[in-house]
C-alpha cells in the first residue's frame, strides 16, 4: 500500500526545502506534504552565494555580506561598489537548520528517508520508490534529483561545461584579509587553457573561504585544486602559515540543454534537475527561490504549477548559449569576456543582466561591451547548431514520455 499525499517533494536539498518553506509559510491550504531524502542534512556541505537589494526571506541565516566585490585580471584590478546591491553568503548547515525547523512546527509535513531510485507517473498521480521498496503517491511530485548527468558532451547541439572547484576555510596568523570587500573574481592565476579564478570571501580580517574554480569540460584531479589554493594563498595573499578548518568540494552543471521541468501532467523537475541553474554562471540559490515561490503561489491560488516563460524572458536563455559557445570554444579566454563586462558597464548593470532582470536598452548596452566580432561568431554557431530549435532557447517546460526516471 502506498503512502498518498497531496504534494510528494523528492529531493531535501536547496530547492526542495525550499519549495517546503514557500508552500507552508502563511498558507491558507492544509496539503498533505511529505518531504523525501536519503537522510536528515547537518553537515555544513556547501555554501549559496548571491546578490539581492534589501532584506531578503532567509535574511535570518545570511553569514556574511558585503556592499563592495573586487575584480582581478591581468589588465583590470578594481573593487566596485554594487549598491543598493549586496553580495550575501549562506552556509548550508545554517539553512538546513533554520527550515527544518519551521517545518517541524507543520503538522502537515511528514518526513521520509530511503534511497530515491526512480519518480514516474501513475494514472493521475505522481509516485516516487525508494530502494527500500516503499512506495509514495501525491496528486503533485517535484523532483530535485538529478538522475543523470544533465547533458551528454557528443551531443553537438549542445554545450556541456562544468563549473568545479574546491574551497578551504582558512584562518591566518597575520590579518591578512579585508572583510569589508569580497573577491568575486581573480583571474591572476595560470588559466591553463581553460577559464579559472580564485574568489575569497572574507568572514574576518584572519579568515575566509577561498575557493579555486573552474569552469571546462571535464573535472580536475583533487591535488591539482589544491595545489592552485595553495599558490593562490601564498602568492597573491603572500600566505605561508594558515590552517584549513573547513573544505568543500562541488560540481555544477553549466549547460544549455534543455532540462525539463515538466517530465509528466504530474511530476515536475526543481532546482538544478529542473533547469534552475544559470547556464552561464552557476548561480542557483536565487533562482530557486523566484521558481519555488511561483509554484507555491500558482497552487495557493488554485492554478496549475506548471509554469512557462514568454519568448521575451527567455532571450537570457540564447545569452547564456552564446557565452557558453565562447568559453567552451575558446573563441576568448574568459577572463579577457569578463574583464570587458566589468571594465565597460557600471557593476549594477552586470549583476542586472545576470540576474536577467535588465531592459533592451541595457541588454544592447551590455552586448556592446564585449568583443562584437567574437560574439556575432558564436552566435551564429549557436544558431547553426540548434536549427529551427533555437525559437525555444531557454524553454524546458515541454512534457516527456511518461514513464520511470532513472
Amino acid at each position: 500500500m502506498a503512502a498518498e499525499f497531496d504534494i510528494v517533494i523528492a529531493g531535501a536539498g536547496a530547492a526542495g526545502l525550499s519549495l517546503a518553506y514557500h508552500l507552508t509559510r502563511n498558507s491558507r491550504r492544509n496539503w498533505r506534504i511529505a518531504l523525501v531524502d536519503r537522510a536528515p542534512k547537518q553537515r555544513n556541505d556547501r555554501t549559496w552565494c548571491f546578490w539581492e537589494v534589501g532584506q531578503g526571506l532567509f535574511e535570518a541565516v545570511v553569514f556574511r555580506q558585503w556592499d563592495r566585490v573586487a575584480f582581478y585580471s591581468p589588465t583590470l584590478q578594481r573593487q566596485l561598489c554594487i549598491a543598493p546591491y549586496r553580495y550575501k553568503m549562506i552556509r548550508g548547515a545554517d539553512f538546513y537548520a533554520y527550515v527544518e525547523a519551521h517545518l517541524a512546527a507543520q503538522p502537515n509535513v511528514t518526513r521520509c528517508y530511503g534511497e530515491i531510485v526512480a519518480v514516474e507517473e501513475e494514472g493521475d498521480a505522481g509516485v516516487v520508490h525508494l530502494r527500500s521498496g516503499e512506495v509514495i503517491r501525491g496528486k503533485w511530485v517535484f523532483n530535485s534529483v538529478l538522475f543523470a548527468p544533465p547533458c551528454r558532451a557528443e551531443d553537438a547541439r549542445y554545450h556541456c561545461l562544468l563549473q568545479h572547484f574546491l574551497g578551504w576555510v582558512v584562518e591566518a596568523d597575520q590579518p591578512v584579509f579585508d572583510p569589508t570587500v569580497a573577491t568575486l573574481m581573480d583571474f591572476r592565476i595560470p588559466q591553463a587553457g581553460e577559464t579559472r579564478f580564485v574568489y575569497v570571501l572574507p568572514f574576518d580580517a584572519h579568515t575566509a573561504l577561498v575557493e579555486f574554480t573552474v569552469f571546462s569540460g571535464s573535472l580536475l584531479p583533487r591535488e591539482v585544486y589544491a595545489q592552485g589554493l595553495t599558490d593562490y594563498l601564498g602568492e597573491q595573499l603572500g600566505l605561508q602559515s594558515y590552517r584549513v578548518r573547513e573544505e568543500e568540494y562541488g560540481v555544477i552543471p553549466m549547460t544549455d540543454a534543455p532540462l525539463k521541468q515538466r517530465l509528466s501532467q504530474r511530476v515536475i523537475q526543481i532546482g538544478t534537475a529542473g533547469g534552475d541553474t544559470k547556464a552561464s554562471t552557476g548561480y542557483t540559490f536565487q533562482r530557486i527561490q523566484r521558481r519555488t515561490h511561483a509554484i507555491a503561489c500558482a497552487l495557493e491560488a488554485g492554478r496549475s504549477p506548471h509554469l512557462s516563460r514568454s519568448l521575451w524572458q527567455r532571450r537570457h536563455g540564447l545569452f547564456d548559449s552564446v557565452l557558453l559557445n565562447v568559453l567552451d570554444k575558446r573563441r576568448q579566454p574568459g577572463w579577457r569576456v569578463f574583464t570587458d563586462l566589468f571594465a565597460n558597464n557600471p557593476p549594477v548593470r552586470v549583476l542586472r543582466f545576470l540576474d536577467e532582470d535588465t531592459s533592451l536598452l541595457e541588454d544592447l548596452r551590455v552586448m556592446a561591451s564585449v568583443h562584437l566580432p567574437t560574439f556575432l561568431s558564436a552566435t551564429l554557431d549557436v544558431l547553426a547548431r540548434k536549427g529551427a530549435g533555437a525559437l525555444n532557447f531557454g524553454e524546458n517546460t515541454s512534457p516527456a514520455d511518461r514513464g520511470r526516471v532513472t
